[in-house]
């Protein structure tokens, strides 16, 4: 019986790994499976330490309304994962984002949504590995009882020193393999799921007791968006939100590694999402129904202790002794993303030099643990440069850098949301579900953040955005953000001299599609 089907070809044949396909990278097959998948994306989001360092932020921005943001900004990420999975079904490549828009829109677009990706990743494990080094000596101090244990964290040579060495044990347990990795994130994926869980239920106790005087009555108005005080709040606290489910698509980066390669991905995506925003909202909800969204006493939005709510709650809310435990599930969650947060940059940096986007020396994977032992090195390596250099120049500039993370996140999110739209443009009236899910979806995820995009890149040009610091009168958010992107357009100008094939698209095609006869 013969089909009239509409499919993109790639390399010539549909779905097929022809000259100008994708291409296998020497990974270790079928080592990834369903729950493992979720829990790689879980992990690398970092639920605890995303929840202590942005509680706070996000209640001093919108108030009583912060449930309603974390369900506003997890909406463009979930349209964005149905393009994700949608892309990864046709091409399950280690490369995401990179191949994918490279196969959508052309070399030079997907040259720099791999940038976006890798420059974000390494400015996120810079900060996750300060984070982590941080939380370390404050558990230190709490365990010991000594204060100058604690403030040994302010010592800026102990503080890098300590921070070099977390970095080294990541890539050390990220170079061992996949194998090596998921015993390591079951464990630590689970202390922080289990702890959130008793912080939200002893919180609720403590609501329900009156036990603090901030503590205000659950309604369900929290859950209206538009009760937000203004445009500038609510777009702020979205940008906020949109951090927080930054890091779901690394269980894509392992898609050659994982079972069911085209579906699982997807899968473990999909179920990752859902786990987050579900203990994002219940926290969220408890936190603020103990103890407020005020910006005095334990209120969540008190200046002196919302960029670290845990710290401040984790005593008063679950007792000494399980406060503590409270401490190590922020530790845990830093380094547990610290670790899988290098799985995405490697196989990227893998990918683009498997198709001459990048010097061929990082397309090498270990003979025994199959990963991009180069890459997972490199990156190690440009994480602690980053950190220390950053550290050493200006506070300021680190808090800046942080900052200007949100532009690169929605830059490569867009880019592949609307590489999905425009890649299955021949398949979009097939069906309705190939028209909401390749289409309609993506690009509504596309737009949502590239409005994000666009509001944050106006409002980092005010010197107030950020730590308050300007280049000639210009913030220096701005300045970092926008220069980090421009400096991937010299970066990949560099690579059109050395590697002339893959920019006249001669080694990763650009797919057209069209109507294809089938049997």
């Amino acid at each position: 019986m013969t089909q009239l089907e509409t499919r993109p070809r790639i390399g010539g044949t549909v779905r097929g790994r022809s000259e100008g396909g994708v291409r296998p990278k020497g990974l270790e097959k079928n080592s990834v499976g369903l729950l493992g998948s979720a829990v790689i994306g879980i992990s690398t989001v970092a639920p605890v330490y995303c929840l202590t360092s942005t509680l706070g932020s996000t209640a001093g921005e919108v108030g009583l309304q912060m449930p309603a943001v974390f369900l506003a900004g997890f909406l463009p990420m979930l349209l964005v994962a149905f393009a994700y999975r949608e892309l990864n079904r046709a091409m399950p490549d280690s490369g995401t984002s990179f191949t994918w828009t490279v196969k959508a829109f052309g070399p030079r677009v997907g040259w720099m949504c791999g940038w976006g990706l890798v420059i974000a990743t390494i400015i996120v494990l810079s900060n996750l590995a300060g984070v982590a080094t941080s939380y370390f000596w404050l558990l230190a101090g709490e365990i010991t009882g000594s204060a100058s244990v604690a403030a040994l964290d302010g010592n800026k040579a102990v503080h890098i020193l300590t921070c070099l060495l977390l970095i080294a044990v990541a890539t050390a347990i990220s170079y061992r393999g996949m194998t090596a990795t998921k015993r390591v994130q079951y464990a630590l994926v689970a202390l922080q799921l289990v702890v959130l869980a008793v912080f939200v239920t002893m919180a609720l106790q403590k609501a329900g007791a009156g036990a603090f005087d901030t503590g205000v009555d659950f309604s369900w108005s929290w859950m209206n968006p538009f009760a937000v005080q203004s445009f500038a709040a609510f777009t702020a606290g979205l940008s906020l939100s949109i951090f927080m489910y930054w890091g779901w698509d690394a269980c894509l980066s392992t898609n050659e590694e994982t079972t069911g390669s085209d579906r699982t991905p997807g899968r473990g995506a999909l179920i990752a999402m859902v786990v987050l925003v579900g203990s994002y909202l219940a926290t969220g909800i408890a936190a603020q129904t103990a103890v407020g969204s005020g910006d005095t006493g334990l209120g969540l939005a008190n200046p002196e202790t919302s960029d670290n709510v845990f710290a401040a709650l984790a005593g008063p809310v679950m007792g000494p002794v399980l406060g503590v435990a409270l401490f190590i599930a922020v530790l845990a969650s830093a380094a547990a993303s610290l670790q899988t947060t290098f799985i995405p940059v490697a196989r990227t940096v893998l990918a683009m030099s498997s198709y001459e986007a990048l010097p061929g020396s990082f397309s090498e994977v270990h003979p025994r643990f199959k990963v991009p032992g180069r890459a997972t090195v490199v990156a190690g390596i440009a994480t602690g440069a980053f950190y220390t250099v950053m550290t050493l120049v200006s506070e300021h500039v680190l808090i800046d850098t942080i900052y200007a993370l949100g532009l690169m996140i929605c830059f490569y999110y867009a880019l592949t949301a609307f590489a999905c739209a425009w890649y299955f443009r021949a398949e979009l009236l097939c069906s309705a579900r190939d028209f909401a899910f390749k289409g309609l979806f993506p690009v509504l995820g596309g737009v949502l953040l590239s409005a994000v995009f666009g509001k944050t890149l106006f409002d980092m040009w005010d010197p107030a955005y950020g730590s308050g610091s300007s280049v000639l009168g210009v913030g220096s958010v701005f300045v970092i953000g926008v220069g980090l992107l421009l400096l991937g357009g010299v970066i990949m100008t560099v690579m059109r001299r050395r590697s002339p094939a893959f920019f006249r698209g001669e080694v990763l095609t650009k797919d057209t599609p069209s109507l294809v006869v089938q049997d």
